[in-house]
């Protein structure tokens, strides 16, 4: 079906709108604190939105909805259903220490609790996995949703994906990314859940799209499955989330930007409900997608746009084509946003130029989002190879070679306070090799005697770091633990009402595991 003149309108309204919006509130930017971490005011509203439209890419609208039409389908929920656990337990484990620290970074963290050596190491591997693997990916797969839909070249798709992102990025940083990711975060969830009302009307109904499908409406696979076995799922899938959660900068940025502990808590909290709803608005489409075309999907990453293309009202098709569109750019912004603060932060000031002025910083900042997208959208195109195995695969796979050295990290430095100053460089510096070499030897390649999955080398991989790390502190532990600095002027009360409600949250993940057994 061809997209009408009104659906064409309504896109380029929308993203009028959102980008309008967006550098009107971020205008007056002016000190690093401003433009990295948006004057440190943000309320809950727009911390919940902002983490949900930067967690919800054409990551999932392709790559998750691919899978569901693929041989994972309902199972590839446990991604957003562990973690909206993770992040529960993430708001009142990590965040008030992130936050009594005052820190821009999660590598300045590392400094305060080990030493400037796993600062800087972190921060170099960070970047580099930002700008080649998931703002590469996040481009990639958002010029695949616009070549889809509009049937542009997939090269000129990337780059248009990468100017939008870069336009409000550059000028405005987390308070333009935050404002329009509150349109784009609210606009996902709407044009998700009427997706999946017509798709259901589409089969015939609900009960008889769960007859039909019956056999790939199961959040428990095989160990065998090769894509998501249950083993990967309940051994090895804490690494990623515990990283992805409280760790990841382009996720964290918005927690370490609240006005106080209790918003950046219940924001989290209400970005956990709604990450509730991603299998109804992004997983079960993508198997509705499977039923109804799939003998005419060349590749199980185009269901999404296909089942809006063939389904969707004009007008209504336009919003959802703004919508999936704005979650690649909204997530595109946050990561170039993360990326530019890490570069910025952690290695030009901190490194470079530590006298470098507050207007020098923004400058620099904006000059290297614009660098990061010029990189991502030069190798974008390179992952249209299927040697990938699609674009959800490929992130979290080559995310394997830091995520469980970072999560050592942390997690051991919080448990293990006396841990040596040089722990957590190490950790950092052999989380890489180990899993590079799980990957080669057991990874399935050519040089592969077994395969096991990918999580469970992540797994091996945090428990070979955490061994180093406890051998190192009880070798040679520190005399006293470091002292973090904590802001004096900073409300730290907990929230106990987002804590009420994330055990809710909990509780619902539980019944939905147990209902799709």
């Amino acid at each position: 079906m061809a997209l009408e003149w009104l659906d064409i309108a309504i896109f380029a309204a929308f993203f009028t709108l959102v980008v309008g919006v967006s550098l009107f509130k971020s205008r007056c930017e002016k000190s690093s604190e401003d433009y990295f971490l948006a004057g440190r005011g943000l309320t809950w509203p727009l911390i919940g939105f902002s983490i949900v439209a930067a967690n919800l890419s054409t990551e999932q609208f392709v790559g998750m909805a691919g899978q569901s039409a693929g041989d994972v389908g309902l199972a590839v929920s446990a991604w957003q259903l562990t973690g909206a656990v993770g992040i529960v337990i993430i708001a009142f484990t990590f965040l008030p220490r992130f936050l009594k620290a005052g820190i821009y970074t999660m590598p300045e963290y590392l400094e305060y609790r080990y030493n400037a050596a796993a600062r800087g190491i972190m921060a170099l591997f960070t970047t580099i996995i930002y700008v080649t693997v998931t703002i590469t990916a996040v481009l990639y797969s958002g010029g695949l949703t616009l070549s889809t839909i509009f049937g542009l070249d997939l090269r000129t798709a990337i780059w248009i994906v990468g100017a939008i992102a870069a336009i409000y990025t550059t000028w405005g940083g987390l308070k333009a990314v935050a404002w329009a990711d509150l349109f784009q975060g609210a606009g996902l969830m709407i044009g998700g859940l009427a997706t999946m009302y017509v798709g259901f009307r589409a089969c015939g109904g609900v009960f008889t799209f769960f007859e039909d499908n019956a056999d790939r409406l199961h959040m428990i696979l095989p160990a065998k499955h090769a894509t998501l076995p249950w083993t990967g799922v309940l051994a090895g899938m804490w690494i990623p989330i515990v990283y992805y959660c409280g760790l990841n900068q382009f996720i964290v940025q918005r927690t370490l930007a609240a006005r106080n502990l209790r918003q950046g808590q219940l924001g989290i909290i209400f970005a956990a409900a709604l990450w509730l709803l991603v299998p109804f608005a992004i997983v079960l489409p993508g198997i509705m997608a499977q039923q109804l075309y799939g003998e005419t999907l060349t590749r199980t990453d185009e269901a999404y746009p296909t089942l809006i293309r063939s389904l969707i009202p004009a007008g209504v098709r336009g919003f959802m084509f703004a919508a999936i569109s704005g979650a690649v750019i909204s997530s595109l912004a946050s990561m170039l946003n993360s990326a530019s603060t890490i570069c910025t932060m952690d290695l030009y000031r901190r490194h470079l130029r530590p006298q470098a002025s507050q207007r020098g910083l923004v400058l620099i900042g904006r000059a290297l989002t614009l660098l990061f997208v010029i990189i991502g959208c030069l190798l974008a195109p390179a992952l249209a190879d299927p040697h990938y195995k699609g674009v959800f695969n490929f992130i979290q796979e080559f995310q394997g070679y830091i995520s469980p050295g970072i999560v050592a990290a942390f997690v051991v430095g919080f448990a293990l306070p006396r841990a040596p100053r040089w722990a957590g460089a190490v950790a950092l510096l052999t989380s890489a090799p180990v899993y590079g070499g799980l990957h080669l030897f057991l990874g399935g390649g050519a040089y592969s005697a077994y395969e096991i999955h990918f999580l469970i080398r992540m797994l091996l991989t945090f428990v070979t770091v955490a061994l180093i790390m406890l051998a190192m502190t009880l070798s040679a532990p520190l005399s006293q633990p470091r002292r973090i600095p904590v802001r004096a002027d900073f409300d730290a009360t907990s929230s106990s009402l987002a804590l009420i409600l994330g055990g809710i949250v909990i509780v619902a993940v539980v019944a939905f595991f147990i209902v799709f057994w």
